[in-house]
């Protein structure tokens, strides 16, 4: 893919973002801007990722140091791809993002990480993962209801 910037950006992904997941395709579509693979990685601090709503979304919650090390990919990625990532997540008004440590093989890279900060508290109780992935348990559920009403108008279950 050529690169549509001069100005890359690494993220970490561990969701619907990662290769085999269902919103991958948008890190592959040349439209969207540049995305380049770096490799596997996981956070350096514990973090609780959770899966909730009929849904069946992986959420990152903004509690440091609760949960696992969460394992996902590293990309970089050009300022168009970056904005159509933050759309994804309904940046900054349902998601927030920041710069994490990111270990990768032998070395930590810093790179962008998308995490929920408000949330409700009963979310701490559901199951903590290190890895999503979805699954015939879990499947992650896309619906007309979800891309009409916007990406995140639903509400989550205990």
């Amino acid at each position: 893919m050529a690169k549509v910037s001069e100005k890359l950006f690494k993220v970490f992904v561990y969701g619907t973002l990662k290769n085999g997941e269902f919103n991958h395709y948008l890190l592959t579509n040349v439209n969207n801007g540049f995305a380049r693979y770096l490799g596997e990685g996981k956070t350096v601090e514990k973090y609780p990722l959770i899966i909730s709503t009929r849904f069946n979304i992986p959420f990152l919650l903004d509690r440091s140091g609760w949960g696992h090390y969460v394992k996902g990919e590293v990309y970089e990625v050009d300022e168009k791809m970056m904005s159509k990532l933050d759309e994804l997540e309904d940046y900054p008004n349902y998601y927030d993002r920041e710069v994490q440590d990111i270990a990768m093989d032998k070395e930590v890279t810093k790179c962008w990480l998308y995490l929920m900060r408000n949330f409700p508290c009963h979310l701490l109780e559901k199951e903590l993962l290190s890895c999503y992935n979805s699954s015939i348990l879990n499947p992650y559920k896309p619906s007309a209801e979800n891309k009409t009403k916007g990406p995140f108008h639903f509400r989550f279950r205990k």
